[in-house]
């Protein structure tokens, strides 16, 4: 079960990184730092787009407008974190 454990752990710390890329990467193309019509480029983005819209999506729905600021990222970061202090703190030393 411990190991059951490890691996959300290591997911939701994955996670948290293809957010942070995410994040990065639409700032890059909203300043015109990277090319978006690049092949390698737009695969990437949309690629991290497929994996984060889906928590995300929920999460704008939820949140605020507050126009061009988009803090759905650091919310279900936020999120995450609080997710692996619940399972290291609560949860794995009461599994066998």
């Amino acid at each position: 079960m411990r190991a059951l454990l490890d691996v959300v752990l290591v997911v939701l710390n994955l996670y948290v990184w293809l957010l942070i890329a995410a994040a990065i990467l639409s700032w890059l193309m909203a300043f015109n730092v990277v090319n978006p019509y690049n092949k390698f480029v737009s695969n990437v983005g949309e690629f991290l787009y497929r994996i984060t819209e889906p928590v995300l999506a929920p999460v704008r729905s939820i949140l605020p407008n507050l126009g061009g600021l988009d803090l759905s990222p650091m919310a279900v970061i936020l999120i995450i974190f609080f997710l692996q202090r619940v399972i290291y703190l609560y949860i794995y030393p009461n599994v066998f």
